[in-house]
């Protein structure tokens, strides 16, 4: 919108003008004219997060050679919904909170899609401006992939990625205007066992590193976790979660008729609720796998007013 407002207020200082001559009527005239046919085009591309590399050079254990991304759109009716598959340069793409709405909290999010691609938009940007216009922060990482073609990934390279999300949120705080004491991890799917395993798994940060970002602490403050379905023993991580009293809260959504079973869900809960953790479990009757935020006129689709209600309630909502 600041590009818009300034096309508009350099117009409206030019008609000002108009009394000198007939020919600059005219070209006021036209530029108005394109102000008001641009002005659509410039709110649209205002609506779009900006996207940044994690990293500030080749990312740790990616090829120095390697594939382009393959973006699919799988969208019907005009509905957004794109697959990528083949990602070397993980980056995370920032949406904030107009200043009107934004309340400080941010959210990591990582979408899911088997390890071998990514649901980039249903569990990625449209949950990112979901919660921007709760005010909110959303920031979408685009992880490396295990199930790439090229590169010798593994989970916990994509858990780094996810780390190095978090930790980038933290550094850049002040500048986004964020909590650093609240920000968030959401994930669907095999997003929700990255968010499980960067609950379980984090550091305080790295004091002696070169880079700053990696000062850091990888501690999501909160967790979201969306019909995920553990890690598979293909892709050679083990699926114990190691929970602590140290774990941070945890807000889970799941159906009961999910392909994916909702014991996962039920487990990490259970686990929870021993280590003394706060958490919230919501198993609706129908949805099956990969609802996202998209109504389906189903009761699961109000899952996001109990995931907010819930954030409320933990003070992670109040402006600072």
């Amino acid at each position: 919108m600041q590009d818009f407002r300034g096309v508009a207020y350099s117009t409206r200082r030019g008609l000002q003008c108009v009394a000198y001559s007939n020919a600059m009527r005219i070209i006021l005239l036209a530029g108005c004219l394109l102000a008001l046919t641009l002005a659509p085009a410039v709110a649209r591309a205002s609506a779009e997060g900006q996207e940044i590399p994690l990293w500030n050079h080749a990312a740790p254990g990616s090829p120095t050679t390697f594939p382009k991304e393959v973006w699919t759109e799988r969208g019907k009716a005009g509905v957004r919904d794109r697959s990528v598959e083949e990602v070397h340069v993980p980056t995370i793409t920032v949406y904030l909170a107009s200043a009107a709405k934004a309340n400080g909290a941010a959210v990591v999010i990582c979408p899911g899609g088997g390890f071998s691609h990514l649901a980039i938009d249903k569990e990625g940007h449209d949950i990112a401006r979901w919660l921007n216009a709760n005010g909110i922060a959303g920031l979408v990482v685009k992880y490396r992939l295990p199930k790439s073609k090229a590169g010798s990934y593994t989970v916990d390279t994509a858990l780094g990625d996810v780390r190095r999300a978090i930790r980038t949120a933290r550094y850049r705080a002040a500048e986004w205007h964020l909590d650093p004491d609240r920000i968030g991890l959401a994930g669907f799917s095999a997003g929700g066992t990255l968010v499980e395993l960067a609950g379980t798994r984090f550091d305080r940060g790295i004091d002696a590193a070169a880079d700053p970002i990696d000062r850091q602490s990888s501690r999501p403050d909160f967790l979201i976790s969306g019909y995920t379905g553990g890690v598979g023993a293909d892709l050679g991580v083990t699926s114990e979660l190691i929970v602590t009293k140290d774990t941070p809260p945890v807000f889970m959504v799941h159906a009961d008729d999910d392909k994916v079973s909702a014991m996962r869900s039920i487990q990490f809960y259970s686990a929870l609720k021993q280590a003394g953790v706060p958490a919230e479990l919501h198993i609706y009757a129908r949805g099956g796998h990969g609802f996202g935020v998209v109504d389906n006129h189903l009761p699961v689709s109000k899952w996001g007013d109990r995931c907010l209600d819930w954030l409320n309630d933990r003070g992670l909502l109040k402006r600072r």
